[in-house]
Parts: structure tokens; C-alpha cells; sequence
């Protein structure tokens, strides 16, 4: 008689702390599992608590409040007899810490298993939180024998041949893996190197959603015992998949087409900007509109995210703002249908320049004159947030980031950076990518050549390399991390590459201060850069 198993994969969007809320969305799960017939259900890395609480894992009373959620989860799932789930949480016995995923069934927790590897690179700094642990956990479910690894585990290959040698036929994994660029091709080719190698099929069940700068994905999937991919969830949406188990083979049942890298990417950041906003409460969001590429790119998604009722964009114009850029702003506010406010700037920047007249006198006009600009709108931005409560949305771009094209207490000034992981090259395949859905960015915006407007007849360019030439030079050195000497061999000119490495360096103070921004690739200025400020070494001025 063959063995006949349905598993249900929980892709949920997960809120750290919020074990009522958690708890909520995995008993629907249940639910929507149960009534679809299925055995077993498994759900995402630390469901229970959302992923990554960070230094909450140092917290005791955050263990007990996990224990006490479990326990009412593990209850309420007896209105369930015929489905086994498993949960991740974290879990605090004998002096030490574990990222645990546990087996409910029948109103009792049957076992647990603990997280073997704790990566600590990256994002990721598990090994601060939690022990490891080495002992396999299989259960047999309908004649079919089944294995646990949480995420890290099936990155080599030792906890995956335990749970195959402790009599596993099927490995399922919990995971909270966040997207990055190219992150979904390394799990399925990492997963092939170390568990379909051991002829074991894989359930993979991955958490979406937004949490600070990190999101995560979904696309939950299913692999034979051949690596094939024979079942996949959705991305960047909270879902159900069914997969039919027979003799320990999985049954195709779907499988999505692979979306475009612009696809993904601006999926991402529509996901990372409504979970942000909605998480922490804010009523909507206002944009600093300049008629130009990044505030409109920015615009667009808020939009996207939000819908526009909820977002604002603001044209601060001074008397070096071209005209076409006033009417480019109001044109793309109509078509997105926003309120759409023009606070003129120049009077307040008069009054800056009286104020400072003697100071000044005899001083010839420089950067600090185009920074007052950009902290007057800075300003005016955060008084709007102050008073209606919206989040401002800060526009400034990873290439911009990177060299310090920004002002501190001006175009920084803000509380998320949509675009931060955005190079300026990737800024206009996104417009692209966007109006090629529906057309809501002006053509001109994405042909002219980018300026700040803070001085007349001014260019990004008069500052900076072209972008092509800007964007690969930070890919190589700060993406990639390779040498000067390796950068200049890619046919760059050694001293253009110089000259952006010390830029980099030197505008390490101005991105400790910026708002956190969403993450789109495997090296952002962010939570997997860690430079320091006051530094000596000079990259730049050691000899090839």
C-alpha cells in the first residue's frame, strides 16, 4: 500500500514581536490546510516571533513570552486533529539559546529540533544569539519519514546527511532567507550541492514581508530527489502551496515562470515600503518631488505600495529649478493622482543669507550655499512629517550614497531610504521596467541629464564620472570587494578609481546618519557594511 502524504507550505508575513499577530496568521494557515485535505504544515524560521529580532534574543522575558505563545498555538491546534505543523521559534533551556522549530500535533508539542549552522555574515549575525546544535530530529507521518533543517543547515552539507542517516526520506526546511539579486538561483544550486545529493526532496518554506531594510521573498518551492523543481509559491505575496506527497515523492503541481531581475527588484521595494509604513503605523507618505529620476522612481513605487491617498509629494522649487522640472513634478503627480503641494524655497534661503551676510562677506559662493538649499527642503519635509504624522521618503540613490552626493540635515533628512540600495544605472531600468507596465513617469525625466538644480546650468556629471563608469567601479570595489589593482585591470583608469574609493571612504560619517533603506542586493550600505569612521588606512594610496 502506498504512503500518501499532502503537505501545506505557510509562506507568511511575519512581524517581529508579535506573537498575537503570528500566531494569528499561522492558525489560518491551519485552517486554509486543514480544509484543503493536508497532512502536515510547515512554516516559515521563527514564525512564531518574525525574523530577525536581533537583540530581543537576549531578552528572558522574550523566551518566555515564545514559550507561552507556543503552548496556546500548540492548544488551539487541536481543533485541527488531523494535521501535524511545525513552527519556528526560539528557545532558551539549560543556560543557552536555540533557534528551534518544534512539531505540534494533537495539542502537545511531540519534539523540537535545534539549528545546526548559525550564519554570521551578511545580515546575519545568529552565532551572538544562539548554540548550535547536532541532533536530528525525523518523525514519520502516513508511512512517510520526514526530516527538519532550519535555513543555514542545508547551506552544507552535515545536517542534512544526519536527518538522511537518522532515516529522513523527506527533508522539510524552514527558512527566513531575504532577497538579494540572484538569491534564489544560490538556494536551489545550494540545496542540489547538499540535500538532493543525498537523493532527499526538499519542502522549502520561506517567510515574505518586510522587516527594517530586509525582505524577504517567499518563493517557496518543492524539490525532487533529482533537484527538479516541481512546485513553487508565489513571490513577494503571502501564500498556501499544496504539494502531494506519494511513496516520498513529491507530485508536480506548478511552477512559476522566473521574473526579470527589474521585476523582482521593484517588487521588493513596493513590499519593503508598505510593510515599513504599515508595521510601524505611519498614515502615509510624503515625497520631496524634484522633477527628477530618483524622486519620481520613488514617488511611483510609495505609490504602488500605499495607493494615493496615502502619499504626498511635495515640489520645493528654488530659483535654479528649471521650469520643465516644475511642470515634469506636476505632470507625474496628475497622472498618479497625489495631492501635489509647491513650497517655494527661495525666500527661506534669503533669509539664511542675510542671516549669515557678515560671516560670509568676501567668501565666494561654494558647496555651502547648495547645502543650505537642500537642508531648507530637508526641513520643510520633516515639519509636514511632524505635523500630519507621514513618514518622509527619502530619494537619494546607492551610487550617490556610496560617494557622498548628499547633504546631511537635506536630502538625507528623512526616515526610510527607498532607493539607497539602488545603483543610478538600475534607477532608470526600474522607470523603464515601470512604465512599461502602465506609463506614470514623464520621458523627459529619464532622457535629460540628472542635476541637483542647486546652482545654474548644474549637472551630477560636474561632480562625479559618468554613472555607467561610476555604478561599475562601486560594484567592483564595494559589491564585489575587489582591489584597486583588480578594478584597474577591468580596463578602468587608475586614477577615476582612486578617486571614487577615497570618496567612499570619506563619506563613511554621512551614511552612519541616513535613514535605513531597502535591501536589494548581498552587499548594501546597511546592516552587512561595516566600515568604521574614524579610520587610517588609505586603500587608495598604496602602490599597484
Amino acid at each position: 500500500m502506498s504512503s500518501k502524504v499532502k503537505v501545506a507550505v505557510a509562506q507568511l508575513n511575519c512581524t517581529v514581536g508579535d506573537f498575537e499577530g503570528n500566531s494569528k496568521k499561522i492558525i489560518e494557515a491551519a485552517s486554509r490546510a486543514a480544509a484543503a485535505g493536508a497532512d502536515l504544515l510547515l512554516t516559515p524560521e521563527l514564525s512564531l516571533t518574525g525574523y530577525p529580532p536581533e537583540d530581543l534574543l537576549l531578552r528572558r522575558a522574550f523566551y518566555a513570552a515564545a514559550d507561552s505563545a507556543l503552548q496556546t498555538l500548540a492548544a488551539q491546534m487541536l481543533q485541527y486533529p488531523e494535521l501535524t505543523v511545525i513552527i519556528g521559534h526560539p528557545l532558551a533551556r539549560e543556560g543557552h539559546r536555540f533557534n528551534a522549530a518544534s512539531l505540534l500535533q494533537g495539542g502537545v508539542v511531540l519534539g523540537t529540533y535545534c539549528k545546526h549552522d548559525l550564519p554570521n555574515y551578511d545580515v546575519f549575525d545568529e552565532q551572538r544569539y544562539f548554540t548550535p546544535d547536532n541532533r536530528p530530529l525525523v518523525f514519520e507521518l502516513n508511512g512517510t519519514s520526514f526530516g527538519i533543517n532550519v535555513c543555514e543547515d542545508t547551506w552544507f552539507c552535515y545536517a542534512p546527511e544526519c536527518a538522511k542517516s537518522a532515516g529522513a526520506e523527506v527533508l522539510l526546511v524552514l527558512n527566513a532567507s531575504p532577497f538579494n539579486l540572484g538569491k534564489q538561483q544560490q538556494r536551489l544550486d545550494t540545496l542540489r550541492a547538499n540535500v538532493t545529493r543525498y537523493r532527499l526532496p526538499v519542502v522549502y518554506a520561506n517567510m515574505v514581508g518586510g522587516q527594517d531594510e530586509l525582505v524577504f521573498d517567499g518563493a517557496s518551492f518543492v524539490l525532487d530527489a533529482d533537484g527538479l523543481i516541481v512546485a513553487t509559491a508565489p513571490r513577494f505575496e503571502e501564500s498556501l502551496l499544496l504539494v502531494n506527497f506519494i511513496d516520498g515523492v513529491p507530485q508536480r503541481s506548478g511552477v512559476d515562470v522566473e521574473p526579470t531581475d527589474e521585476a523582482s527588484v521593484y517588487a521588493a521595494l513596493v513590499l519593503g515600503v508598505r510593510d515599513y509604513l504599515g508595521k510601524n503605523g505611519f498614515p502615509g507618505a510624503i515625497v520631496g518631488l524634484s522633477g527628477g529620476v530618483d524622486s519620481a522612481l520613488t514617488l511611483a513605487i510609495a505609490v504602488d505600495a500605499l495607493g494615493a491617498e496615502r502619499v504626498r509629494a511635495v515640489m520645493m522649487p528654488s530659483q535654479f529649478t528649471l521650469p520643465m522640472s516644475l511642470a515634469d513634478a506636476c505632470e507625474m503627480s496628475q497622472i498618479l493622482n497625489v495631492r501635489y503641494d509647491v513650497l517655494p524655497i527661495k525666500p527661506a534661503f534669503d533669509a539664511y543669507l542675510s542671516t549669515l551676510a557678515r560671516e560670509f562677506r568676501g567668501l565666494t559662493w561654494d558647496t555651502t550655499e547648495e547645502n543650505l538649499q537642500a537642508r531648507i527642503r530637508g526641513t520643510l519635509l520633516m515639519a509636514l512629517s511632524n505635523k500630519y504624522g507621514s513618514i518622509v521618503l527619502t530619494t537619494g540613490n546607492k551610487s550617490e550614497t556610496a560617494v557622498g552626493y548628499s547633504t546631511l540635515y537635506g536630502d538625507l533628512a528623512g526616515g526610510f531610504a527607498v532607493i539607497k540600495d539602488i545603483l543610478k544605472t538600475l534607477v532608470y531600468r526600474l522607470c523603464r521596467y515601470r512604465n512599461s507596465i502602465a506609463p506614470v513617469i514623464p520621458e523627459r525625466i529619464l532622457t535629460r541629464a540628472p542635476s541637483a538644480e542647486l546652482k545654474a546650468d548644474q549637472t551630477d556629471q560636474d561632480s562625479l564620472p559618468p554613472y555607467d563608469i561610476l555604478d561599475e567601479i562601486i560594484d567592483l570595489y564595494m559589491q564585489q570587494g575587489q582591489s584597486i589593482a583588480e578594478i584597474v585591470a577591468a580596463d578602468h583608469d587608475e586614477a577615476m578609481v582612486r578617486k571614487v574609493v577615497r570618496m567612499i571612504r570619506l563619506s563613511e560619517y554621512k551614511r552612519r546618519q541616513s535613514p535605513i533603506g531597502i535591501r536589494v542586493t548581498h552587499r548594501s550600505f546597511g546592516r552587512d557594511w561595516r566600515y568604521p569612521v574614524t579610520n587610517r588606512f588609505r586603500e587608495e594610496s598604496v602602490s599597484l
